[in-house]
């Protein structure tokens, strides 16, 4: 049986405080992660360091934010989302269907 692949487009938020880890390191980690969930990856887009609106922690009022392109089985996302749920590194993820 041939599974059909779909399109996605997620954002992370990324969390490197008291981390040695870059945040380079953090996106390879996560693109692992999407390759052990049977995803390509297709494009890498850093959008950089951005503030909060909103903050919900007075110690993090903002953080690294990158888009990532990547096709997969159509359910890549809710594997994603457990895979990455306790990565402390990633603070959080938006999958939306490209």
């Amino acid at each position: 049986m041939n599974a059909t692949k779909r399109n996605y487009r997620a954002s992370f938020i990324l969390d490197n405080r008291g981390q040695e880890e870059t945040i380079d390191q953090i996106v390879e980690g996560v693109k692992k992660v999407i390759a052990d969930i049977k995803g390509e990856v297709t494009a890498v887009e850093p959008i950089g360091k951005k503030d909060f609106v909103r903050v919900t922690d007075k110690k993090l009022t903002g953080a690294h934010f990158v888009q990532i392109k990547f096709s997969g089985p159509a359910d890549a996302p809710a594997h994603l989302r457990e895979r990455l749920r306790l990565n402390h590194s990633v603070y959080r993820t938006f999958i939306q269907s490209a």
